[in-house]
């Protein structure tokens, strides 16, 4: 299995719907994209299906050595091989790369955010920085670009806290901020209650209210000189947003 269908494999397994946004794209950036979406996945893994703490703390920094091998020209992993005509094709920010793994060990450190400040840098590194690198990939001229890349960035990480909050519950992680949980007079335990209070309802209406904002932002913030390069990250918008439209729809299961 060659780098590049080992990354086509990784990103077909995790049956993400960015993966229809990709066919849109010229071979090259095809491939760097699915390079970086594998590496995404494959680092979320680490967090997500490890019990053991020190154990995934462990296998992150691994990733952290093998980031830096990469940019030293000497990758190992067949995700990292796939990346380096990629960090060299569209001069991609090596710590970039290391603020996703950040991210990633931020959920192994915290899992519970007092205010939405807090929140945001955690969603920046887990997301926000996914958005320049792939903005990247698709190539832009406008530095504006990179505003629209952040905000779609944090759009998405928070349709998919408002997607997940019962699957986060059950590994005791709360990303709705806990000032805001207060102000609408909910718990920790009362936030997934299947019986849906006005409450709940409000609280998951301010969210959704807020990840709205952060798609309006990101329109508004896209130069009309990269709507055409920038196509398949719109598509990605455009299917999350209606993601968010489905979950208010169906009165946000949890």
């Amino acid at each position: 299995m060659t780098p590049e269908e080992y990354c086509a494999k990784r990103v077909n397994q995790s049956h993400s719907s960015f993966r229809l946004s990709f066919l849109l794209l010229k071979k090259e950036r095809r491939l760097a994209l699915n390079a970086l979406y594998a590496f995404c996945r494959e680092v979320d893994d680490i967090v997500d299906e490890i019990n053991d703490p020190q154990l995934a703390r462990q296998q992150l920094d691994v990733w952290r050595h093998e980031i830096e091998s990469l940019y030293q020209g000497q990758p190992g992993h067949p995700i990292s091989i796939a990346l380096l005509p990629a960090i060299q094709n569209y001069q991609l920010s090596q710590n970039h790369f290391l603020a996703i793994i950040d991210g990633m060990e931020m959920d192994l450190e915290q899992q519970r955010y007092a205010t939405f400040d807090e929140l945001y840098h955690y969603c920046y590194r887990a997301a926000g920085v996914v958005g320049l690198l792939t903005a990247r990939i698709c190539g832009y001229r406008d530095p504006h670009t990179e505003e629209y890349a952040e905000a779609l960035g944090i759009a998405l990480q928070l349709t998919n806290i408002l997607r997940d909050v019962g699957e986060d519950l059950a590994r005791d992680r709360i990303y709705i901020p806990q000032d805001e949980l207060t102000r609408f007079e909910l718990s920790d335990t009362t936030l997934g209650d299947p019986q849906k209070s006005s409450q709940q309802i409000a609280l998951f209406e301010s969210q959704k209210a807020r990840a709205e904002s952060y798609y309006q932002k990101a329109m508004a913030s896209l130069p009309a000189s990269d709507c055409g390069p920038q196509l398949s990250g719109l598509v990605m918008g455009a299917i999350y947003h209606a993601l968010l439209k489905q979950i208010a729809a169906e009165d946000y299961p949890v």
